[in-house]
């Protein structure tokens, strides 16, 4: 395989597509929804209308209103059917507007809801006929503010197709950097870019590439943590149910920079359709040669497999989830060392997570400095969040860093639904916190929500409203915490347990102010004598309602 017979595949891909496209999603939402059979009475209504010529029925990953579902996209192969990306952003935030200067950009509709038997309606309306089909509003700033990047081919290729992928520009990146670039220029470009891990705190990638790379190893390996277990959060799941290929591309520049040729992939057993999606994916680039040996005809070898977990939050740590993909139970140990000196099997090892990878190929494509220009002076380029919790537009959303809390919450996600107010949102997973609606004009970005008293995390995003009770927010993620630790160290294994039995004691009204100084004294003893990232950061959810919703825990102990 070399650049010509790359570029062949993606022109007979193009050369395929049909003047008129419906795009069907079939992320494991929709699916859930009855999706599948949507898109096959798409399909049998074009047929019957003869209409297989000119319109093409595509299955496609997460088209990201999820609330709406199954979603149904028609548009015409020359207008892409959305505009996203930064002419839109930039013209939002300079206040330009976001709503009727796009409208003229748009060339589809988008149909919600929709059961198989709307499909001959969906496709009556190409012809000009009349049809009930709940519509979407393409110009809501759920979508115009959106600056896909991760999300960038999510809702518009086949996942389940590489060609779809190769023809959308897959595997350029990768093609330059085995031809043109050393793996010293590979780590450099990714540092220069300033991506940071998505999965947590927020690492410098391109620092964590290049300790790997330096450190001496007879093997290396790259890990894909695809162990996604925050209550609420979906992001990685649609991107490897959406886009798969684009993992799988990043993943072999991390292995050419750092020197590896076996990757791993821990995905939780809960994703089958992203399993499967991987397992199509990684087979297809095998076939053309893009993974396997001499990729692209040159000296670089690189295979990837699949690990399937159990679902044990823990193994979204990096030692526990080395561990069990080791074959051993996924319990974390002490660092150092570090997995990037003495990682899986005790070899050097690069461990990022999906949408991390996700990054890569982009960066390499268009440059460090584009990347860079986006975002703020220490977040660069943008991060994925999935809405949910008490809020008109859950779904999959993707935004720079430095957008606030309320142009998120508010003005994307539509507010509380039936005239309610929002009260706060909680960041981060149980790792997280809980921010009030105060702060909502606070940007999203690691230093801001860490300073706010939460944290990144993966990007799951809980809106609650004035309904919502504080403490029993804190008890439910506490005993999340509670059930997921692993054992090992006392300081969770136990504390989380006590602090369970406080938060319990004060929702009930049985607790004295004694009881919560005793809490904040053991949410602090666990923090800092914990092993590993779930028990230091299982109080987290605790102390920021401590600090925001005082008084809720003051009202139920003077009861």
């Amino acid at each position: 395989m070399d650049l010509p017979e790359l570029l062949e595949i993606a022109q007979k891909e193009r050369a395929l597509e049909k003047p008129v496209q419906i795009r069907c999603c079939v992320a494991a939402g929709c699916l859930s929804a009855n999706s599948q059979a949507v898109k096959q009475r798409l399909e049998e209504a074009v047929e019957a209308e003869n209409l297989t010529e000119t319109v093409e029925v595509r299955g496609v990953g997460c088209m990201r209103l999820c609330c709406q579902g199954p979603l149904v996209e028609v548009g015409s192969r020359e207008e892409p059917l959305r505009s996203w990306g930064l002419p839109k952003w930039s013209m939002w935030r300079s206040g330009v507007g976001s709503g009727e200067e796009c409208k003229q950009s748009l060339n589809s509709k988008l149909y919600e809801k929709v059961t198989p038997d709307d499909a001959p309606s969906i496709i009556a309306a190409l012809n000009e006929g009349e049809t009930t089909v709940q519509q979407g509003d393409l110009t809501h700033p759920f979508f115009t503010y959106q600056m896909p990047i991760v999300l960038e081919n999510s809702g518009k290729i086949d996942p389940e197709r590489i060609q779809s992928y190769i023809a959308a520009k897959g595997y350029q990146a990768l093609y330059h950097v085995l031809r043109e670039m050393t793996p010293n220029q590979v780590v450099d470009t990714i540092t220069r870019s300033g991506l940071r891990g998505r999965g947590g705190a927020g690492y410098p990638t391109g620092v964590k590439w290049a300790t790997v790379a330096k450190a001496k190893g007879d093997r290396k390996f790259v890990i894909c943590n695809a162990d996604e277990g925050d209550p609420g959060a979906f992001m990685d799941r649609s991107v490897l149910e959406s886009d798969p290929h684009r993992v799988l591309e990043g993943m072999a520049i991390a292995a050419y920079a750092v020197g590896a040729n076996q990757g791993y992939i821990y995905i939780r057993a809960e994703y089958p359709v992203a399993i499967n999606r991987l397992q199509t994916a990684i087979r297809q680039a095998q076939r053309l040669g893009i993974l396997g040996s001499q990729i692209f005809d040159s000296r670089f070898d690189f295979k990837i497999d699949i690990r399937i977990g159990a679902g044990a939050y823990v193994c979204g740590e990096e030692t526990a989830l080395m561990a069990s993909i080791e074959g051993k139970r996924g319990t974390p140990h002490p660092r150092p060392p570090y997995p990037a000196e003495s990682g899986l099997w005790g070899y050097p090892t690069l461990i990022n997570n999906v949408e991390t990878y996700a990054n890569v190929a982009p960066i390499i494509r268009k440059g460090a400095d584009w990347f860079a220009n986006i975002g703020t002076s220490k977040s660069k380029g943008t991060k994925v969040f999935a809405l949910a919790g008490k809020i008109r537009n859950t779904g999959l959303i993707e935004v720079p860093m430095g957008t606030s809390l309320k142009q998120i919450v508010e003005a994307m996600g539509g507010g509380v639904p039936n005239g309610g107010v929002v009260k706060a949102v909680q960041t981060g997973g149980p790792s997280g916190g809980c921010i009030p609606a105060a702060a909502f004009d606070s940007p999203v970005d690691y230093e801001s929500l860490t300073q706010l008293g939460s944290m990144m995390g993966s990007g799951g995003m809980i809106v609650m409203d004035e309904t919502t009770n504080m403490v029993d927010v804190a008890r439910f993620f506490m005993e999340f915490c509670m059930d997921e630790s692993c054992g090992k160290c006392i300081p969770c294994r136990v504390g989380t347990v006590q602090l369970y039995k406080l938060l319990t004691k004060i929702s009930e009204g049985k607790a004295s102010l004694a009881d919560l100084e005793l809490l904040e004294e053991l949410c602090d003893m666990v923090k800092h004598t914990s092993l590993c990232g779930l028990g230091q950061s299982a109080p987290n959810p605790v102390f920021s309602t401590l600090r925001y919703f005082r008084d809720e825990y003051l009202v139920l102990i003077s009861h």
